[in-house]
This record gives structure tokens, sequence and C-alpha cells, in this order.
């Protein structure tokens, strides 16, 4: 039975006239459970930032149309402090960081995902508040999970493991990062290291400078995940602030990090973090995570000159002449992540403009205005969209063959963190709340 958070379920007793009807409700009520244990069983992990591929996509099957504050809420519990990270979830844990203390305790926090009750709650980091933008907070990076230890990243740059029980695994605090607009950008795994990109700017006295000014003090990181020890370290060149979460990609049998920052997109070997290819990108500030998919790499440039592009990640050196395979200037989001449903690109910008490329040509398909404004990436599901908008409004969109508003669907403001899709069921997390929305069986 579901309850919400902090409650206990009622207890029931059923009476039964007579011990045949008994039986047969036995058994039904039986072969109810046994199949909503096997869907639950076979459901899909959400397991960091966007998902399983880290890119908005889900496999879910049951996920709910329609809900409300009160309905088709399976539970809702209140979470202290501020962060907009990202839940995700693993089996019957449900994990999310949150930072208290005005930002100085950063923590991790564990729940029940069936019941939303909190199962350990630990301070991960102590943190130096230095200056964020306002949209920002100080639990910003998305965690990620490989199914045994969680991986979590402070606000100044340091890097902490834990086991799934809650107990201590690593800590690396080798690295100090600062950046003007503090820390957006979220952790990939990929086999037995975990990748970060650190795309901050100088803690000088010119505060300009990696943030409006390039400089060559940007690189990405992998560590192991196992000792936290770095495997590899390599800087980008030339480069400005950015909050891109990388995406993985496969080159004629070399495995690839593709990761976007100010004024550049590039391809790092995984296994090795060598430099590969580069492609000129012009822009500060830049947001929304790589995409990859039917053999090319989507990704935007920043503020100031703002340009969706796709382009083939197959090439060596500065390949900026040579491998972009389409541009499109129209409407291109500064914040929200798109979304590669087959051969349509799905892009949602700040202000609700919702638009379908045509994801080989760039070729606009349909585009219209969804009401709210957005900082959360939406989430595909089939033929589906499900956008949060920061008004705490989630509208589901049908998308093939046309666009089509199915719902709107309303909660509780202000919601920046974008949700994830798991075991049949939505989370949502508002700046005070969780919410579990899922069809009541």
């Amino acid at each position: 039975m579901w309850c919400q958070a902090g409650t206990e379920p009622a207890s029931h007793s059923v009476e039964f006239p007579h011990t045949g009807a008994m039986k047969l409700s036995g058994l039904i009520f039986a072969g109810w459970l046994l199949i909503h244990v096997a869907s639950v069983a076979h459901g899909e992990n959400w397991p960091g930032f966007r998902g399983p591929t880290g890119q908005g996509n889900s496999s879910e099957t049951g996920l709910p149309v329609h809900w409300t504050a009160t309905s088709n809420v399976l539970w809702k519990a209140g979470i202290p402090g501020l962060g907009w990270s990202s839940p995700i979830v693993y089996e019957d844990r449900f994990l999310l960081t949150t930072a208290v203390e005005e930002g100085a305790s950063l923590r991790l926090i564990c729940l029940d995902r069936r019941t939303g009750k909190v199962q350990w709650d630990k301070e991960v980091f102590r943190q130096k508040t230095t200056r964020k933008e306002n949209q920002n907070s100080f639990a910003t990076p998305t965690p990620v999970t490989d199914g045994r230890k969680v991986y979590v990243m402070s606000f100044n740059g340091g890097l902490a493991a834990l086991n799934l029980d809650g107990s201590p695994g690593w800590v690396n605090q080798d690295i100090h990062f600062y950046g003007q607009h503090g820390p957006g950008v979220s952790l990939r795994v990929y086999k037995d290291i975990l990748v970060i990109p650190f795309d901050g700017s100088s803690e000088g006295e010119d505060k300009t400078v990696g943030w409006q000014k390039p400089w060559d003090k940007s690189f990405l990181l992998a560590v192991d995940t196992q000792t936290g020890k770095v495997r590899w370290k390599t800087y980008r060149g030339l480069s400005r602030i950015a909050h891109v979460t990388p995406g993985l990609v496969s080159v004629n049998g070399r495995d690839l990090v593709v990761s976007g920052a100010g004024d550049v997109v590039q391809g790092f070997d995984l296994q090795t973090g060598e430099l590969i290819w580069t492609i000129r990108s012009q822009g500060e500030g830049v947001v929304p995570s790589v995409v990859v998919g039917r053999g090319l790499v989507y990704a935007t440039t920043g503020f100031y000159s703002l340009v969706l592009r796709a382009m083939r990640p197959d090439g060596r050196g500065d390949v900026t002449a040579t491998h972009i395979a389409w541009e499109q200037k129209k409407n291109t989001p500064t914040v929200c992540s798109f979304t590669l449903a087959e051969a349509r690109l799905l892009v949602l910008n700040e202000s609700g403009n919702l638009a379908c490329l045509n994801a080989d040509t760039g070729e606009i398909i349909w585009n219209h205005r969804i009401q709210g404004h957005y900082s959360a990436s939406p989430v595909a599901v089939g033929n589906r969209l499900y956008c949060l908008s920061e008004e705490g409004d989630t509208t589901v969109v049908d998308t093939q063959p046309e666009f089509e508003v199915i719902a709107r669907n309303p909660l509780e403001p202000k919601c920046q963190a974008s949700p994830a899709a798991s075991q049949g069921c939505l989370f949502i997390r508002t700046e005070n709340n969780l919410y579990c929305i899922g069809e009541r069986p």
C-alpha cells in the first residue's frame, strides 16, 4: 500500500461472505501482486542526470498523464535546505543532494522509492559559499550511481563516493573549483571511471578571465570509481565558462566523451584522455547537455551567439570547417537540454517555445509555444514529452505525428530540477518537496 511520507498505512480487515469468494479474491489479489512486483522488478533505473542514457529518454510504460497536488500522488516528502540537483533512482533507492546551513553543508539523502521515507541522510561536504548566479544553488550537480556507489560533487569541486547504504567510500578534494556562476555540470560514469568537466573562471582580481575572456585553465578529469584517484586530466586549450554535462559516443571502435564548454565542443578518448578533435563554438555560459545519436553530436553555443549544431564526431584536430552537419539559429535554448526521439530532435527553450526538428537536417517540423518558463529539461517517453515549468506545471505533449497538448498538471512552484522517470512513476522536485507521481493500483 502506498502512503504519504512520514505516515504509516492504516490497517484493514476484509471479510468475505463465504470460502469460495475468499479463495477467488485471494487469487485475484495474488495475481495482481505478482504482476505489479514483476513490473517494478523490470522497471528502468534513472541512475544520473537525464536518465540511463543521459539524454532524457525513458523506456518506462504506464506513466501517468493527469495529476494534481492531491490526485495520483503516491507520496510527497519534504526536503530540508535547497538544491536544484535532479533526483536519481536505483531499484528501491531514491537519492538526491541538498544544501543546508545556508549552503555550508552538502548532504546526500536516500529515501525509499516506494514510500518516500528517509532511509539515511549524510553530510558529504562542508562547503565554502562563494558567488553564484541567483538561479543556481549550492547543490546543483546531480549525483550518479553505477549500482555499487553513488558519486557526488561539491560546490567547491570536491568529489566523494558513498556506498548505497550510506557508508563512506572515498573523498577527493584535490581539485579546487571556482566559477562566477557556481557549478552546474553533472557527473557521468563510464565503466570504472567518473568523468567531470571543470569549466570555471578566475578567482583572481579580474573576474572576467575565464568568464568573458577566454583562458587555458579549463580541463576534463577522470577518476577511478573504486579509489577516487585521478586516471587522467586533460586541458582544453582556450575556452570559457560552461555547465555542460558531457555525452558518450563510440567512433570506429574508440569510446569518446564529447564535452562542450564556452567556445568549444571537443571529443576526448575515454581511456587515455587524449584530445581527439575540437569544433569552435563561440559563446560562454553554455548549459544544455550534449546529445548523441544518428551518427551525430548535438550541442549549443553560448550566450551572445546562440546556435544549435549537429556535428560529426569522427574528426581529428580542429574540424570546425569540415564536421558541422547543420545549424539552426531559431529559438535555441540557453538552459534546457534537448531530447533525441528517433529521427526527431525536441528542443524547448526557457520561454516555452517547443520545436521539433528533423535530427538529420535541422529542418523545423513544427514549432509551438507552451505556457510557462522553463529551466528543467524535458523527459521523452515514447511519443510523449513531459515539460516541467518553473511555475510547477507539467505540460504533457504528444509529439507525433503532430503537436498536441494532452494535459497540463499543476503542483507547486518553484521547479528548476529536471524530473526523473522510473518504475512506472515520475519523480518531481520542487523548492520544498519531492513528489512521486503514479497511477494508483
